[in-house]
């Protein structure tokens, strides 16, 4: 529910307003706007009487929130929420990318991607240390090493991290090394691991899942938020359709739908999207023209011989070419690069 005050009302009328709405048992979060205060209501608002809000004379009006998502919702929080992840800000007019590898394979790997990746323009590192694949077979990331030579990479380049957590007992590890968890799409909606990101006060980026709506996707953010942590960037990196071309289709719409919707950032994966390295900067362009906040891009410093993810990797060069052109992209729609 949200509680529309008059232009004008003074703070100490809506310290009131709000202390006689704690009674009801429900979180009030005042939001301050250039000429209107507005009172979001979250919780079981079923026993608010509110012809006696109506009296309140600060009041002007009153709107029920019919979407299950109350703190991601963009009616409650009109403004965009710009996420700091570590002095990097992700939502506001300039456009961030996240770079590095699918998995981190070595020292001498990680460090060299690191180095070349923030050259060309990246501001965030990304690196897998655990990796959930198909094929119990198949390389699953070196864990609790990865994440240490994440640190190193960071250490040395002081890019903030980002790095994808699969079990809720791994947070604490996560902690000193990673400035964003990333929850991949298989664990979207991982409730219980989500519910636990919610206690942390750190960033956490959700991939929307290969079948999942909008609406899920932030659903699963809204578990975070009602843990107490509103840090949450949505990211679209595909969806699965009868198109079998691509490893996945990008649903580009989601950007304006999801901006639209919520106050949270929204980013793009144009890699696990695709799955072709060559439809990587097209993605990315068409991304960004359709105002995606930022990119996670895969690149490698010898994609064919990579344990993960090859394919869909760019090399330094490709990389370089691509955020050229994405300089370009982000000036024509008025984004800072």
């Amino acid at each position: 529910m949200i509680i529309v005050l008059k232009n004008g009302t003074r703070e100490e009328e809506i310290d009131k307003l709000s202390e006689m709405l704690c009674k009801y048992n429900v979180e009030i979060s005042p939001i301050v706007g250039m000429n209107t205060t507005v009172l979001g209501l979250v919780g079981d608002t079923s026993s608010l009487d509110i012809t006696s809000i109506y009296l309140n004379e600060n009041v002007d009006k009153i709107l029920k929130v019919q979407e299950p998502y109350k703190r991601a919702n963009r009616k409650m929080h009109p403004e965009n929420s710009v996420i700091d992840v570590n002095g990097v800000k992700i939502g506001g007019n300039k456009i961030v990318v996240m770079a590095g590898p699918c998995s981190v394979e070595s020292e001498t790997q990680i460090k060299d991607i690191a180095k070349n990746v923030k050259y060309h323009g990246a501001e965030i590192l990304r690196g897998g240390a655990w990796k959930p694949r198909t094929s119990p077979y198949s390389f699953q990331g070196l864990r609790a090493d990865g994440l240490e030579l994440l640190n190193m990479a960071k250490q040395e380049t002081n890019m903030p991290v980002v790095s994808e957590i699969t079990n809720p007992s791994h947070i604490e590890m996560f902690l000193d090394s990673v400035d964003m968890f990333q929850v991949g799409a298989r664990n979207m909606q991982n409730f219980e691991l989500l519910k636990e990101l919610g206690r942390t006060n750190k960033p956490v980026m959700i991939k929307r899942g290969f079948a999942n709506t909008y609406e899920e996707l932030i659903m699963s953010a809204e578990y975070v938020m009602s843990g107490g942590n509103n840090n949450v960037v949505l990211c679209e990196r595909g969806i699965r359709t009868c198109e079998n071309y691509t490893r996945n289709t990008l649903d580009i719409s989601a950007i304006p739908v999801l901006k639209k919707l919520t106050h949270l950032p929204v980013v793009i994966d144009p890699s696990h999207a695709a799955g072709i390295n060559w439809m990587v900067e097209p993605l990315s362009m068409a991304a960004l023209a359709a105002g995606a906040d930022g990119l996670i891009i895969e690149v490698h410093n010898d994609p064919k011989n990579a344990l993960c993810d090859g394919a869909q990797s760019l090399t330094y060069d490709s990389f370089a070419e691509t955020m050229v052109k994405l300089k370009l992209i982000a000036a024509a729609v008025g984004r800072k690069w």
